[in-house]
């Protein structure tokens, strides 16, 4: 079929701007010229500088983490621990309810991600793939929303909420992700515009429905783009303070953001701080293993097109 076909040849676009790139474009300048030695150290030094600035925070938040009480109290303070203290960690996780607060917060993140993707990527190709009368127009009141800011409604979508008796519960915090959103569908319409019309029009002439070429033709060629979105919604989920803290109640159904906030104000008069770095250092972890797992797709996804 030529479904089958129009699927190869669009992974092999969507591939052939890394395969055929030459190993000796590295090095160059945009307009062609090579940078010279002196130029080449100077950017690796400034690049260097830049990482250790962006690595201090984490690396301080680790050797806290390790440390005892005694030794956070030390001035000057210390660079490594004296004496490694791994049990901190066990300790972070028995003063409070960590694993129920991190298990909640995993399951919102994990149904606001795919949510988030499938209701996103349904309306971004509406937008970029089918023609429709109004379709620009419609797309620039959806780009309107990013300008609403958040306090204008949030006593509406909570009265809305509480009228339907789903206050304490996660359905607030999960179910938006159900309607696309303005920044995520921009980000997939630019993206998506880039596939070939040809392509879809070959498949809609052999036959294919809508639903075939969205999901076998163009969400192949948009996985970076998409990936970017999930990166993007799981973040925002992960960190989110203000939706678990107006929305739920019950401590059995409270988020990580929420139980670190508890856990300080519990601890308001004598906060073990090396705790806290342990449990804010396990907190960020899933973060980092995320980015450093999809960090080719989300580079990808922000600086590449799916097609050239």
């Amino acid at each position: 079929m030529a479904i089958n076909t129009l699927e190869t040849g669009t992974q092999n676009l969507g591939q052939s701007p890394t395969k055929m790139k030459s190993r000796s474009n590295y090095g160059k300048n945009p307009d062609g010229s090579r940078q010279g030695p002196v130029g080449t150290w100077i950017s690796r030094l400034v690049m260097l500088i830049v990482l250790l600035l962006f690595s201090l925070p984490l690396y301080w938040m680790l050797i806290s983490a390790l440390k005892s009480p005694e030794e956070l109290a030390q001035f000057p303070p210390t660079l490594f621990p004296n004496e490694l203290r791994f049990q901190n960690f066990v300790d972070a996780v028995t003063v409070m309810p960590f694993w129920t607060f991190f298990r909640n917060t995993a399951i919102i993140t994990i149904s606001v991600v795919v949510f988030s993707v499938v209701s996103n990527f349904i309306v971004a190709y509406g937008f970029s793939c089918i023609e429709w009368p109004g379709r620009n127009k419609v797309f620039f009141i959806v780009l309107a929303t990013l300008f609403l800011p958040f306090p204008v409604t949030l006593i509406p979508m909570f009265d809305m909420w509480a009228g339907l008796g789903f206050v304490n519960t996660w359905v607030p915090l999960i179910a938006p992700a159900l309607f696309a959103g303005g920044f995520f569908t921009f980000l997939l319409r630019q993206f998506m515009l880039q596939t070939p019309k040809d392509m879809m029009d070959a498949a809609r002439v052999d036959g294919a429905s809508e639903w075939s070429i969205a999901w076998r033709i163009v969400f192949p060629t948009a996985r970076p783009a998409v990936t970017v979105i999930a990166i993007f919604a799981a973040v925002g989920t992960w960190n989110d303070f203000m939706g678990p803290l107006i929305y739920l109640q019950d401590e059995s159904k409270q988020t990580l953001s929420i139980g670190m906030q508890v856990f300080r104000s519990v601890n308001s008069q004598d906060i073990q701080f090396n705790l806290l770095m342990a449990a804010s250092f396990l907190v960020l972890l899933p973060l980092v293993i995320l980015f450093f797992m999809f960090q080719r797709y989300f580079i990808s996804g922000i600086t590449l097109g799916g097609f050239k």
